[in-house]
């Protein structure tokens, strides 16, 4: 790790947006290490048979049909990163958009509309007859501008950071992707999964197949509702297109783990959105402990534990960027689905992905018996 050099690619952030991906990118990985993908051949093997076999199990348990991504990849935390900016660069782009073009507007046209030059960060353009000093006001709000560039960037470090740092696997539907066709990802970030599985003291071959059986219950949840990339990806854009119309004016409670302020969901588009995640996550928790073909309970109560704990410095980042909302989700899911389970089956459970309306409202996740009467699964 460099931290000083990770500050000093921050430092050195530019261009026409609110956020320098490149130079945010290029800073997490210079203060994070990127940790050993030295895999043996079984270790290789392993991963591949973890993945098989849970579709296999998964299939049988839920009664539902699909398949694992065709692309299937084992990565260092600098790999996850790198697959990862993209997705965060397509979430804030309208934000940055309306950022730009209110900032644009705010000091005068200076930049493309003044002559000819863009990307001016400093307030001065040099047109062909010399240098001219804009007023002192200008000067001052591209200044600004600067600084707010170099903050969001080094936020946006942080937070790539931070999560490549503590993934241990990730089911990719590659909602709001330039190529909407492409296959969806399933990562495996080896380095972490070693790290967690000796500081939770569990077998490591073990603990890899339980994180495998985790991801591949995403993949069965996102094959069984092909309208789910979708839904997800409307509300996103609903809820970004409201953030865009004012921009800055929030981020008041920090960031989400998907960089988006903690108040944005209060909106609606964002609340529908997490009502969704919230039945993706918790459906997944309790399938998991159905399929998974082993001993499980010291595994859970580990996680579990992990979720909520590290040190001060970890649990003031996990804060900041909104992960308890994370850990509620896996919580208050995993309750509406087991007293569904409980009430109907696990079959029954599966309705949910059937269409969009079966999914639960927020109401609905504090009272599944609402939920049972209103869709009535068999």
């Amino acid at each position: 790790m460099d931290i000083l050099r990770s500050l000093r690619t921050v430092s050195e952030a530019s261009g026409p947006g609110v956020v320098d991906w490149e130079r945010a990118a290029v800073a997490a990985k210079a203060s994070t290490d990127p940790g050993s993908l030295a895999l043996t051949d079984a270790e290789r093997a392993g991963y591949a048979t973890d993945v098989r076999d849970a579709r296999s199990r998964l299939r049988e348990v839920a009664g539902i049909e699909f398949d694992v991504p065709d692309a299937i990849e084992v990565q260092n935390r600098h790999h996850w990163i790198d697959a990862s900016v993209d997705t965060f660069r397509n979430v804030m782009a309208p934000i940055e958009a309306a950022a730009t073009g209110s900032d644009e507007e705010s000091v005068g046209g200076v930049g493309e509309s003044a002559g000819g030059v863009g990307g001016s960060t400093g307030g001065i353009v040099e047109p062909a007859g010399g240098p001219v000093d804009l007023p002192a006001g200008d000067l001052t709000r591209g200044f600004a501008r600067d600084l707010s560039r170099i903050a969001n960037t080094g936020s946006m470090a942080f937070t790539l950071g931070f999560l490549a740092r503590n993934v241990l696997g990730q089911y990719d539907p590659l909602l709001l992707a330039d190529e909407p066709d492409a296959d969806h990802g399933l990562y495996f970030v080896h380095p972490n999964i070693v790290a967690v599985a000796a500081s939770l003291d569990v077998d490591f071959p073990r603990f890899r197949r339980w994180i495998a059986f985790h991801e591949v219950t995403h993949a069965a949840e996102f094959g069984a509702a092909p309208w789910l990339p979708e839904y997800l990806e409307s509300r996103v854009e609903r809820g970004i297109e409201g953030l865009a119309g004012g921009a800055g004016e929030t981020g008041r409670g920090g960031l989400t783990a998907g960089g988006l302020p903690v108040d944005a969901l209060d909106t609606e588009p964002f609340a529908e959105l997490q009502a969704a995640m919230t039945a993706v996550e918790g459906y997944a928790e309790v399938l998991m402990d159905r399929a998974f073909d082993g001993e499980y309970g010291d595994l859970r109560r580990k996680l579990d534990e992990r979720r909520g704990g590290g040190g001060p410095v970890q649990r003031i980042a996990r804060r900041l960027l909104g992960l308890g909302l994370k850990r509620r989700q896996y919580e208050q899911g995993a309750a509406f689905f087991r007293e569904v389970v409980d009430a109907r089956g696990i079959e029954a459970a599966g309705a949910v992905w059937e269409r969009p309306e079966n999914l639960p409202t927020r109401a609905e996740l504090d009272d599944p018996a609402a939920w049972l009467v209103r869709v009535d699964p068999s």
